[in-house]
C-alpha cells in the first residue's frame, strides 16, 4: 500500500511543486498558496500522490487533506482579521472546470463586502443558478 501513496507524475505542476511553495504538509498531503489567487491567502490542498480526481483518493488521503484544510483555515483566521468566511471547492473533471489534473481542494478566504451579493456561493459556477 505504501508504494501506491508514492505515485508521482513527471511533468505534473503539483507533483513537481518547488519545496519553497509548500506552507504545510503531513504524511499524505500538502498545502500551498494558489498561484492565481481569487482572494488573498487562497490556498490549495493536494494529496502527495498523483491522482487526478477527488473520487479516486484513498480515505487516508481525504483525511489528511481535511486536517490540512482545518489547520490552514485556523491559520488564516489568526493572521488576517478581515476574513469572515470561506469557500471550499474541488473541480473534479474538465467539464467542472478542472485544468490541472492532480486533485486539489481550494480554500478561499472571503471578506464581508468582497462581492455585491454572496448569496449562493459556489452555486455561482453556473451564474444563472447562483441566485435563487
Amino acid at each position: 500500500m505504501s508504494a501506491a501513496y508514492a505515485g508521482r507524475n513527471e511533468g505534473c505542476a503539483f507533483c513537481e511543486l518547488p519545496p519553497e511553495r509548500i506552507i504545510a504538509e503531513n504524511e499524505l498531503a500538502l498545502a500551498f498558496r494558489d498561484g492565481f489567487p481569487v482572494t488573498e491567502h487562497h490556498t490549495l490542498i493536494i494529496p502527495k500522490r498523483h491522482v487526478s480526481d477527488y473520487f479516486d483518493l484513498f480515505q487516508p488521503e481525504r483525511n489528511a487533506m481535511q486536517v490540512l484544510m482545518e489547520q490552514q483555515r485556523a491559520l488564516i483566521l489568526q493572521i488576517d482579521s478581515t476574513v469572515t468566511a470561506f469557500n471550499v471547492g474541488i473541480n473534479a473533471g474538465a467539464d467542472a472546470g478542472q485544468t490541472i489534473f492532480h486533485c486539489h481542494m481550494h480554500l478561499i478566504p472571503r471578506r464581508k463586502g468582497d462581492v455585491e451579493e454572496p448569496r449562493g456561493g459556489v452555486r455561482g459556477v453556473i451564474p444563472a443558478k447562483q441566485k435563487y
